[in-house]
């Protein structure tokens, strides 16, 4: 059975805690030092991972380089004390080899971090996220309501936009060429979404 550790501990430490045979069931973020246990997200978080990252991949592909980060893979986002965010996905617009990837927590900046919205987020722990990212230097957050089917965009020190079903996602001078409609976000195989009249 997992147990919270109550020590203060690096992200080095919190990757070696985490990797115990008892505590890989669980998902877990480092937040100052701390051990935060966090909800398993539902089968419509899941599928909407899957939709992204089917997206957000092909984009890569067509680029000719970078990769995703997918499953809550760790983002080291602060040090002293240490904090770690598991993103929803992560995209990298600089590529590297497989074998060159990092066996912890990726120390690297992505353009884009993509947050799905679970019933159990509230808005001012996302915020703090979001805020997290850009100090570490990440230009590009979605944030994703699969109940409004709705999309957040935060740039830094912009204002946030608000994107509806009908609405485009553009790389925002980060993602060079990318557009979809954000509908496309919530189109599963075989089915079309229909943007909604005006």
């Amino acid at each position: 059975m997992a147990e919270i550790c109550t020590a203060k501990l690096t992200a080095e430490e919190f990757f070696e805690w985490r990797s115990r045979p008892e505590n890989q069931n669980q998902r877990w973020e480092l937040e100052n030092g701390e051990v935060v246990e966090m909800p398993s997200p539902g089968e419509m978080h899941g599928v909407l991972c899957f939709l992204i990252a089917r997206i957000l991949g092909n984009y890569l592909f067509t680029q000719g380089n970078g990769y995703l980060c997918t499953n809550d893979t760790g983002l080291l986002v602060s040090r002293q004390p240490d904090t770690v965010r598991g993103p929803d996905v992560m995209l990298f617009l600089s590529g590297k080899p497989l074998s060159a990837m990092n066996r912890g927590y990726s120390e690297g900046i992505p353009e884009l971090v993509v947050e799905i919205v679970s019933p159990s987020d509230r808005m001012g722990r996302l915020h703090t996220r979001i805020k997290q990212y850009h100090q570490r230097g990440v230009k590009l957050v979605w944030v994703v309501f699969p109940e409004e089917r709705t999309v957040n965009v935060y740039r830094p020190d912009e204002f946030p936009k608000d994107l509806e079903e009908a609405d485009e996602l553009t790389g925002n001078g980060v993602l060079p060429d990318f557009r979809c409609r954000v509908a496309d976000l919530f189109a599963l195989p075989g089915q079309t979404q229909q943007a909604p009249n005006p």
